[in-house]
């Protein structure tokens, strides 16, 4: 509880250009489970998927676990709160491309024998 009066009492984030979050927890827990809903339209066996949904489960089960702001950032350990919330903005827009974009589907065109050598040697 004293983590949360704590964080009210923030006027600002030590971030340029993020403001303060009233209810960041609450923010994170929406964040995180929509972008697992987001995830399950890209196939399991996706290492997208597998990568993504490990870490967004892992920092939702801290969230869910503590009531504490203070005790979410330091658990999590990358960055304050807001910053968290826009981490996990960022990740909810590209869940949603790589979804519209079927990156796990075959490519229309085969690519360049060499496309993956580098650097070009002449």
């Amino acid at each position: 509880m004293a983590g949360l009066v704590k964080h009210a009492l923030r006027k600002t984030t030590s971030l340029t250009g993020l403001e303060r979050v009233a209810n960041p927890r609450e923010a994170l827990i929406g964040l995180y489970k929509e972008t697992l809903s987001v995830l399950n339209g890209v196939p399991a066996s996706s290492p997208y998927r597998v990568a993504t949904s490990a870490f967004t489960n892992e920092r939702l089960n801290i969230v869910l676990q503590e009531n504490d702001v203070d005790a979410i950032e330091a658990k999590i350990s990358n960055g304050e709160a807001e910053a968290l919330i826009s981490q996990a903005e960022d990740e909810l827009q590209l869940a949603k491309h790589f979804v519209s974009w079927k990156a796990w589907e075959p490519l229309e065109e085969a690519a360049p024998a060499d496309q993956w050598k580098w650097p070009a040697r002449t």
